[in-house]
């Protein structure tokens, strides 16, 4: 864990200061109807909020950790954008990005389900290993950053859901929607890292683990992306 001198040097706002802008960047280069586009535009919202209360103390129980946590977490998504191949689970979306029958609330959630499925668990990895420290110890604060997501994931839901008359659209995509569940996958991602960090001294085993993580993550993503409508909302 990191000493309060070293949380004085991190400056732990101003680290996923860099991310948020880097998300600004990035949202602000590609057209508004783009999957990663929207995504892009949730997870910024996020980012943005992690960053007010790092900025504001006294709700985190080490802000340095978070941090560390919180930039190598973004940087397993940005630099899937920029792979050659990127991983399974965010191949749905790249593939699907602009497809005439994906909503955009099927596009937020479904780069949530990889991002937090399959890039969170290896990041807590990452952060443990860089910070010199075990899940448990980041646990706590791990949890509170679920109450920063359910609070911006409802407001991603009503803001891209589509309106009342569009219930053509509107039926399957609930159907879509409540069949995921931040909470669940904050859950099955906390599990999924403990796992994992038991592993890290066995690299085969540990590969089978974060392959299979990934395929799975790259299913429920491609479901959650079953065309629904002929035309955007």
């Amino acid at each position: 864990m990191a000493t309060g001198a070293e949380q004085i040097a991190v400056e732990p706002g101003a680290e996923v200061g860099a991310i948020v802008e880097r998300l600004r960047l990035l949202v602000s280069g590609l057209p508004p109807q783009d999957g990663v586009a929207v995504f892009g535009g949730a997870y910024l919202t996020v980012t943005e909020a992690v960053r007010e209360h790092l900025d504001a103390g006294g709700y985190f129980h080490d802000p340095a950790d978070v941090a560390e946590l919180d930039v190598l977490f973004a940087d397993r998504f940005l630099d899937a954008l920029a792979a050659d191949r990127a991983p399974a689970c965010w191949r749905p979306l790249l593939e699907l990005r602009l497809h005439p029958g994906v909503l955009p609330l099927q596009y937020a959630l479904a780069g949530m389900n990889a991002h937090i499925e399959h890039d969170l668990p290896l990041a807590v990895v990452d952060a443990c290993t860089a910070l010199g420290c075990s899940p448990e110890e980041l646990a706590a604060d791990f949890h509170r950053v679920n109450d920063v997501l359910a609070d911006v994931e409802e407001q991603v839901r009503d803001r891209l859901m589509p309106p009342p008359e569009q219930l053509d659209v509107a039926e399957p995509l609930l159907h879509l929607v409540s069949s995921w569940s931040i909470d669940r996958a904050r859950d099955a991602a906390w599990a999924s890292a403990v796992t994992l960090w038991e592993l890290r001294d066995r690299p085969a085993a540990y590969g089978v683990a974060a392959d299979a993580l990934d395929d799975a993550a790259g299913l429920v993503s491609r479901c959650l992306l079953t065309p629904l409508a002929s035309l955007r909302v």
